[in-house]
């Protein structure tokens, strides 16, 4: 068993944080230790890292250190905890990241059209689109935000032919860091919500393609 040496609590600093979000979770060195307020003591010559977290809010860190040549740690510390700019753009869904049939009743050259017409008014880009195999994908469009990036594209695939169907997916990513390169695949990760200007993309197609 370790045993920390009594000198290390001898100089021992006491911070009392809180923080404007009073069901915040506060995080000492990883521990989750209190919500909307906690005790953060640092031992002598030693350093603790405190993270701030709640749902539609920026993480915030802090780092309290107690060594000789640093300024002491404030007796008291308040955190004063700001929106979340990437989850207020977007809304929670059910919809991102899956297959959504779409069956219509129009040929498939006036669906594909009308598909096409679409997803060209909420994406700039079409990266490949095929009539004839009935696939279709956008470009990723990305936008970064103060601590997440999100990037966002469309696909569409026929399924069957009678009745005419496709499958149609809204794609939706974060990165959960600012900035992050469209092309860097390995830092992003399916999200549950989607950027409220490609909320409406489903349900228009399911509503004027039946």
């Amino acid at each position: 068993m370790f045993l920390t040496p009594a000198t290390a609590f001898a100089g021992k600093e006491e911070v009392q944080l809180s923080t404007s979000e009073t069901d915040a979770e506060i995080y000492i060195d990883g521990k989750l230790m209190g919500k909307g307020s906690a005790e953060v003591v640092i031992l002598s010559n030693s350093c603790v890292t405190v993270r701030v977290e709640k749902i539609g809010y920026l993480t915030e860190t802090i780092t309290f250190c107690n060594k000789k040549h640093d300024a002491v740690p404030p007796k008291t510390y308040y955190v004063q905890m700001a929106r979340d700019d990437a989850y207020d753009a977007s809304i929670q869904t059910d919809i991102a990241n899956i297959d959504i049939e779409l069956k219509t009743s129009l040929s498939e050259t006036d669906a594909w059209k009308l598909i096409s017409m679409i997803i060209t008014s909420y994406f700039d880009v079409i990266e490949v689109t095929d009539r004839e195999t009935g696939y279709l994908r956008t470009s990723w469009v990305v936008q970064s935000f103060q601590q997440n990036t999100i990037r966002t594209r469309m696909i569409v695939k026929l399924g069957d032919t009678d009745p005419l169907t496709y499958k149609i997916k809204l794609v939706s990513e974060e990165s959960k860091k600012p900035g992050t390169s469209v092309k860097n695949d390995e830092l992003y990760r399916e999200w549950d919500r989607v950027l409220r200007k490609y909320s409406n993309v489903i349900d228009e197609l399911q509503s004027r393609l039946k």
